[in-house]
């Protein structure tokens, strides 16, 4: 059963939940309808186009 059989040390704990911090954030992309920088994979605030549909 996964039950531990020893207590885990402060290092061990901290090294584990340090590695969230890690990831890297996604990058932004430019809207071909606008030019403006958005998230990828979602519809442009300034605009209201996603994949080139007037979404908004």
């Amino acid at each position: 059963m996964g039950v531990p059989q020893r207590r885990q040390s402060h290092a061990r704990k901290n090294k584990r939940r340090s590695e969230w911090r890690k990831i890297d954030k996604p990058g932004l992309v430019e809207c071909p309808q606008c030019h403006e920088l958005k998230m990828p994979h979602r519809a442009c605030l300034n605009c209201g186009y996603y994949k080139s549909n007037k979404v908004m």
